[in-house]
């Protein structure tokens, strides 16, 4: 069996059973409060952690994009939630393929795009789900108040090929508590106006775990929590030992006692910090952090007791570990030094 050791630099190692215990402790926990999980699949893009998911109790997945919910129905996942505006005659047409071989639902917030869809979609034996995308305060995208999500929910529930499937919000990071209100409210005025609204679904990996015991959101779609990073460590959802991503990367070269140079840049480490300090630190080896990057660099700045030789091969922890592993062809998961099984990212570097 080969190990760590056989590895060219820079590559992406998976410890497999922190993975899974990961994913056992987040369903754990939504069966515990009464949550349907469906974990989003932008975070680890490979069907292998889409079906533990789903075989762990996730009522199905999620997925940003079209193209990765084509890999993942073609791998054989048969529920998948796309929360995002689809437009386009291109889109709807894969839309359209996708929804007469899997159970799917979309969100829409504006008539625009819910035009596009019941032109589209005109079977009402077959009706397509679709949620209203509700701005509760990250500033993305969604409809503003609750009134505009009831005029968008009456019009979703008149097209013959469309059905109403709820409301959908991600919401600002550690602002779980307005999002709570901002949808109960919502949901009030739905069910006054005779709307059923069986579905409100969330997201976020850090807010997940402060889910209120009478929330009304039904449904959590966490997609960090598989493989976690620096960033959800910052916000106490784990600890280093609870990363299961890391970056293999070799030391290229001591230009001086201070700085020590990877060959692990931005195109393997990314550039996106989620507002931490640094660009991500070595395992086990607290007192060397990554402080740049160019793209085929990565400067680490030494201090404490911290000492690399070149050559040495280092694991790096990500500040945003989503990002890395759309750098990546492939993936590895191991078991301590162990290389388990090499798996291709399948749903990488899909733009549509």
């Amino acid at each position: 069996m080969p190990t760590i050791h056989d590895l060219d630099t820079p590559s992406i190692l998976i410890d497999a059973a922190r993975a899974e215990a990961n994913i056992a402790r987040a369903q754990a926990h939504a069966d515990r409060s009464g949550l349907k999980l469906r974990p989003h699949i932008k975070t680890h893009k490979l069907p292998y952690w889409a079906k533990k998911q789903v075989a762990a109790g996730a009522v199905g997945i999620t997925c940003q994009k079209i193209g990765e919910a084509e890999v993942m129905a073609d791998a054989g996942l048969s529920d998948i939630f796309l929360p995002y505006n689809i437009l386009g005659r291109a889109k709807l047409q894969r839309l359209k393929a996708l929804h007469g071989r899997v159970t799917l639902s979309v969100t829409a917030d504006s008539t625009d795009t819910l035009e596009g869809l019941a032109a589209a979609f005109t079977d009402a034996g077959h009706p397509l789900p679709v949620l209203v995308e509700c701005d509760t305060g990250m500033g993305r995208c969604g409809v503003q108040t609750a009134d505009e999500a009831l005029a968008l929910a009456r019009l979703i529930d008149k097209a013959s090929g469309l059905t109403f499937g709820g409301l959908m919000t991600y919401p600002a990071a550690g602002r779980a508590v307005e999002a709570e209100a901002w949808l109960a409210t919502a949901k009030q005025a739905l069910t006054a106006s005779g709307l059923a609204c069986e579905r409100v679904s969330s997201g976020g990996t850090p807010d997940m775990w402060r889910s209120a015991d009478a929330s009304v959101v039904t449904e959590y779609r966490p997609g960090t929590y598989i493989y976690l990073d620096r960033y959800q460590v910052a916000k106490g959802v784990g600890t280093l030992d609870d990363c299961a991503l890391t970056v293999l990367s070799t030391v290229v070269s001591r230009p001086t006692p201070t700085r020590a140079i990877l060959d692990a840049g931005s195109k393997a480490l990314s550039s996106d910090t989620l507002g931490l300090k640094d660009f991500g630190e070595l395992l086990g080896n607290p007192d060397a952090r990554v402080t740049g990057l160019s793209e085929e660099h990565g400067t680490v700045t030494l201090s404490g007791n911290a000492k690399l030789r070149i050559g040495e091969r280092v694991r790096v922890v990500p500040d945003h570990c989503c990002v890395v592993t759309n750098l990546f062809n492939e993936v590895n998961l191991i078991d301590g030094d162990k290389v388990l099984e090499t798996l291709p990212v399948a749903a990488r570097g899909l733009m549509a």
